[in-house]
């Protein structure tokens, strides 16, 4: 996870966000949205290949992306899921 386009401390604040998460996604969900907010929405939209009004609506408070938005969203961030125990 060396992608400039997202800080470290981006990285790791979604990291306990997933650790914090009450297993609705809705924390993640809500660091992405901040994370997003914080960088440029237009590129990330593009990169993650929805329209800007999308990736806001997915973001919202309100807002239930799937689990592919998600990933692409990831993805575009430069970010990677993993799942350990």
């Amino acid at each position: 996870m060396t992608d400039p386009h997202i800080p470290r401390n981006a990285r790791l604040y979604l990291e306990a966000c997933a650790a914090g998460d009450p297993g609705d996604g809705s924390l993640i969900r809500a660091g992405l949205n901040e994370i997003a907010r914080a960088g440029n929405m237009s590129r990330l939209a593009r990169d993650a290949g929805l329209s800007r009004e999308g990736l806001y609506k997915a973001l919202s408070e309100n807002g239930n992306p799937s689990f592919a938005t998600v990933m692409r969203i990831a993805r575009a961030l430069g970010l990677q899921l993993r799942i350990t125990v």
